[in-house]
Formats: structure tokens, C-alpha cells, sequence
């Protein structure tokens, strides 16, 4: 599965890369490319084949790519490989699988499904973070960013200034974790399933439960209202992988949430953010880790590591 908008490098160099590594194994495979908005139907389509054929899908692409076919791929209960070609591919560095696209596509020639965690909010899964209020801002400011200045990580942490300095809307939420409930003023909730992320901006939080952020719990980080001049200490600390070390952030460590406006209606719906996409979700949003995990292709040295059960026959 390639998504045929998905990194710098274009949709016949990305079928090369592929193809020169399955030739190089003597292997066979059926590539199916698509533009982003066909990507769950073909996704779909291609988990349902792969069941039928006891093999596995592979998704090429970006965080936002990889989400789409790990939703088909869970669903239906198939094997699923990543080649990456996103920006930031947190998921594919967090689980050992090489960011080169070549070297990615050697690897998953020769591995292994292992089962890896994956959360949902309200039923749609996440690999790397999901969000409400501001950060999902950001990754619209991101992508009108990347359309006129080109992909880079400059460009993406130029677009998280301009959002960031004109952040103002403050967000009042009722949260219930398990037996704690608590009203909120806050002007984002990000949601972490990856270590690799939330160790880079210094914001995991303490162990206060079972298991650790991406194996057996996620972590929530919550940024209260602050002016301006400490928007700007923030975004510091940010760019210095200290975020944790910012006043006005708080984490903590859960296993299922649920999170709705303290004004709360049955129509109530608010912009969310997973793995880099955006959409609209009705309140109250439930955030939780799903038991069933989705059988990541891995590298058999990285596999031999991992923990939980083989993937069912």
C-alpha cells in the first residue's frame, strides 16, 4: 500500500525502492497505489486479501498513511509492515524499523508479526498521539506550511510558532480516569502512545501505574492557559527537548479516559487530531488502551526482545 502523497520522494521512485528488494529475495508482491483519499477503501480491500492469503499488508508512507492501513489491518486481523516516508516517523524509529526506505523494505522481507500496542479514541486507533484543541490547529497550520515552503522539520516548527503565538482559546473539560474526576482549563490535551516522542520533548511522566507509555499505559499531557511571554519560554523548552521542564505543563500516566466539555450537549462535537489527521468527533471522547494489539512486521533481532503473544494462525 503506497500513498502516493506521502514524503518527498515521488510514487515511482517509492515503487523502485520496493521492487529492487523483492527482486534482490527472490520474492513477489502486488503493489497498490493510491491518493490520500482513497487510501482506507484500498486499504481495506487489502487487508481483506491478505487474510484471505495468510500473508501481511505493508504500508508505505508517513505517521497519517501508516494509521489509515493499521486501522484496515487491525480490523481485519491481518500482519502489517512499514516502510516509512513520512517527516517525523516516529512510529516505524520507536519499533526498530529503519527509516531509510530501501533498508525498511529489506527488513520487512525477513520479519516476524509481534504484537504492539495501539489506543483508540472513540474507536479510532492511534499508533503515535492523538489530541483536542490546539495541537490539532497545528497540524492545519503544519500542512499549509508544508504546501508553500516545502516538507522539512524547520518548516514544521515554524508552523507550531505561528499556532502557538496566537493560541487563545481555552478549552473547559470534565475528565474522568478511572475512579478521578476533575474539571479542567486547558489549552490542549495531547494524548502519547510512542516513547520516541514524548522522550524527545523531556514530557514523560512519572511511573504511577503499570506498564509504561506505549506498553501497558499512554500518557496525557496537558498545557494550561499562559500569556504570551511564557508561550514563547514553551516553545523554548520545546525546541530544546525540555518541555517537561515548562511551567504550565502537566502529565500524567492512564489507561482509559473519558474526556467531554463541562458545557456538554448530545450534539456536542469537537476537532481531534490522530497520528497526524484532523476530523470531528462527537463528545464525550474516549480515549482508552484496546486490548487487542495490532501484529507489527518487526526485525527478527527487534522482535526477539518483545513481549506478548505470537500472531494467531
Amino acid at each position: 500500500m503506497i500513498n502516493a502523497a506521502a514524503g518527498a520522494f515521488d510514487l515511482e521512485a517509492k515503487r523502485t525502492v520496493i521492487q529492487s528488494a523483492l527482486a534482490a529475495h527472490g520474492r513477489k508482491g502486488e503493489l497498490l497505489s493510491c491518493q490520500p483519499a482513497d487510501l482506507a477503501q484500498v486499504a481495506g480491500e487489502a487487508a481483506k486479501m491478505a487474510v484471505a492469503r495468510d500473508t501481511a499488508v505493508i504500508a508505505v508512507g508517513g505517521d497519517g498513511s501508516l494509521n489509515t492501513v493499521a486501522q484496515a489491518a487491525h480490523a481485519a486481523g491481518c500482519a502489517m509492515g512499514v516502510i516509512p516516508y513520512g517527516t517525523f516517523n516516529y512510529f516505524a524509529r520507536t519499533h526498530g524499523i529503519a527509516t531509510e526506505p530501501a533498508a525498511a523494505a529489506r527488513q520487512v522481507l525477513q520479519a516476524r508479526p509481534v504484537p504492539v500496542q495501539v489506543g483508540a479514541i472513540n474507536e479510532r486507533i492511534f499508533l503515535v498521539n492523538a489530541s483536542l484543541g490546539i495541537y490539532p490547529e497545528l497540524l492545519q497550520d503544519r500542512e499549509a506550511y508544508k504546501a508553500r515552503f516545502g516538507r522539512s522539520r524547520w518548516v514544521a516548527f515554524v508552523a507550531a510558532g505561528a499556532t502557538l503565538l496566537r493560541a487563545q482559546r481555552r478549552l473547559r473539560l470534565h475528565i474522568e480516569t478511572g475512579s478521578a474526576v476533575r474539571d479542567v482549563q486547558t489549552l490542549t490535551l495531547f494524548v502519547g502512545n510512542n516513547r520516541l516522542q514524548l522522550q524527545q520533548f523531556d514530557a514523560e511522566p512519572e511511573d504511577t501505574i503499570a506498564g509504561t507509555p506505549g506498553d501497558g499505559s499512554m500518557a496525557a499531557l496537558m498545557l494550561r492557559p499562559i500569556g504570551t511571554l511564557s508561550m514563547l519560554k514553551l516553545m523554548l523548552h520545546g525546541a530544546m527537548g525540555r518541555l517537561g521542564e515548562a511551567a504550565g505543563v502537566e502529565s500524567f500516566e492512564f489507561k482509559h479516559m473519558v474526556v467531554k466539555p463541562t458545557l456538554c450537549t448530545d450534539h456536542t462535537e469537537l476537532v481531534v487530531a490522530f497520528d497526524g489527521e484532523v476530523a470531528r468527533m462527537r463528545a464525550p471522547i474516549d480515549i482508552r488502551v484496546l486490548e487487542k494489539p495490532l501484529y507489527l512486521l518487526q526485525n527478527p533481532d527487534q522482535a526477539a526482545t518483545a513481549t506478548g503473544s505470537e500472531f494467531p494462525a
